[in-house]
């Protein structure tokens, strides 16, 4: 394990908030993805951020928050809708994407006139963000803490992996419990829209807006994680139904490929490659995708067949992650 992992009790908390406040850079677990966190108000930091991960600088980041309260700092003219999400999901797996004050600086926010805000669940992060709130820090930009565009980390490890001695501390509070990224609302005046699904679906934002929010156009802010290649494995992924998914490994194998499978069946009689039984459920897929896509990435095989996902609502925000995980071009 790197040297910079470090169990995440309060001293590691501490000091993972005085280093956010000298302009380091701290991974720390959320209820979704590991993040790496800098210090949102400090342009430089923010800069580190995009240089460690290899991201478009005009890519936005998301402000995390101790509290809801903290809104208004960040964000002006914040719709009532917004609001309403705010209180029914905040902490929780929720960004909303809305108009920025001037404490939004253009590094964070990719240039736009607009800031992703956020206030997580998770214990650990909670923690840092009360801690670094103490110092006098308003927020921390933190973006998945895993090179740009590979596949997002789920542990301390997978952080490790990534980005080794590129971040100061790397807080370990466990596996996320969530394991995707989260739901993305942005509101162009009062409109909602969805910008990413996550764990939080299109029928409770609905129950709360009293109407289905609008898909992305033109006229849509840009939005994290949103590119159309992303989360992705080095190893070349295929989404393949089920029906089809043995014809396509007896393909492969016949022209000596060693082919890795993420399925949500039983590996069959026969088959000696990497094969990974994923749960067969929508959340319990999600929590899970990000560890087994790393798993068989690290299996050495030539090619990974993922069996496509059941066309239902549960499962919008993973179709989501692997069909950017797979995409060509």
């Amino acid at each position: 394990m790197n040297a910079n992992v470090v169990t995440a009790d309060a001293a590691a908390i501490d000091r993972a908030a005085d280093a956010l406040r000298a302009g380091a850079l701290v991974a720390f677990p959320t209820e979704t993805v590991y993040g790496l966190g800098a210090d949102a108000a400090n342009p430089v930091a923010v800069r580190a951020v995009f240089e460690a991960k290899g991201r478009p600088s005009d890519h936005p980041l998301i402000v995390h928050l101790a509290d809801a309260k903290h809104l208004d700092v960040w964000a002006r003219d914040v719709p009532d809708g917004a609001r309403a999400l705010a209180r029914a999901f905040w902490p929780g797996p929720l960004t909303l994407i809305l108009p920025r004050t001037a404490l939004a600086g253009d590094a964070v926010t990719g240039g736009q006139d607009t800031v992703g805000l956020r206030v997580p669940a998770h214990p650990v992060a909670h923690a840092l963000l009360v801690a670094f709130a103490r110092r006098g820090g308003h927020g921390i930009a933190a973006p998945s803490a895993n090179r740009y565009g590979h596949v997002s980390p789920t542990t301390a490890a997978h952080v490790a992996d990534d980005l080794g001695d590129r971040v100061a501390l790397i807080l370990d509070g466990g596996p996320c419990d969530v394991g995707i990224e989260s739901t993305i609302v942005a509101f162009a005046g009062d409109r909602p829209i969805l910008m990413r699904p996550g764990r939080i679906g299109v029928d409770a934002l609905a129950r709360v807006l009293g109407r289905v929010p609008a898909a992305p156009s033109g006229g849509a802010p840009r939005a994290s994680g949103t590119h159309a290649s992303h989360y992705a494995p080095r190893t070349e992924a295929f989404l393949v139904d089920a029906a089809i998914l043995p014809v396509e490994i007896l393909r492969l194998t016949e022209r000596d490929e060693v082919v890795a499978v993420l399925a949500r069946a039983p590996k069959p009689a026969g088959f000696d490659g990497p094969w990974i039984e994923a749960p067969s459920d929508a959340d319990g897929y999600a929590r899970e995708l990000y560890a087994n896509l790393r798993a068989l990435d690290a299996a050495g095989a030539d090619a990974i067949l993922i069996e496509t996902p059941p066309d239902d609502p549960a499962w919008l925000a993973v179709s989501d992650r692997l069909a950017r995980a797979t995409h060509r071009g």
